[in-house]
């Protein structure tokens, strides 16, 4: 009768674990934050936006608030910390931004601070063509 609870017991722990020890894995690596410097990126071109004063105060996802008045930007996979040369394709006028908080839109390549948007002359159309470089 111990023999068959043995056995139960068995298939029960080996079904179960190795799928345990997996997941504790994949929660370890995704918490791993790659240094700025380490990332092999050479720049891209697309559509800018920028921020409303809506936003102002609110948390990023880099955790700290959200300040118009600083040369910030949200950009999809860069590194938070991450300096960055925005340049407007129009007038090729430039800014120098960190990247602070995530863009989650398909259309745009970076979300801009107020600050940011103000010094590329971008206000008034809302979205602009700019170059991204590494600092």
């Amino acid at each position: 009768m111990m023999t068959k609870y043995s056995v139960i017991a068995f298939f029960a722990v080996s079904t179960f674990l190795p799928g345990a020890s997996g997941a504790a894995v994949a929660r370890e690596t995704s918490a791993i934050q790659v240094p700025a410097d380490s990332v092999a990126w050479v720049g891209e071109s697309g559509t800018a936006s920028y921020y409303g004063p809506k936003h102002q105060g609110r948390r990023a996802a880099s955790g700290v608030r959200f300040d118009q008045r600083k040369l910030t930007a949200a950009h999809p996979w860069l590194p938070f910390g991450t300096k960055v040369k925005v340049t407007l394709a129009a007038s090729g006028r430039s800014v120098i931004v960190t990247i602070t908080d995530r863009l989650y839109s398909n259309r745009r390549i970076v979300d801009l601070s107020v600050a940011a948007a103000q010094e590329l002359g971008m206000i008034r159309a809302g979205i602009a063509e700019v170059t991204l470089l590494p600092v």
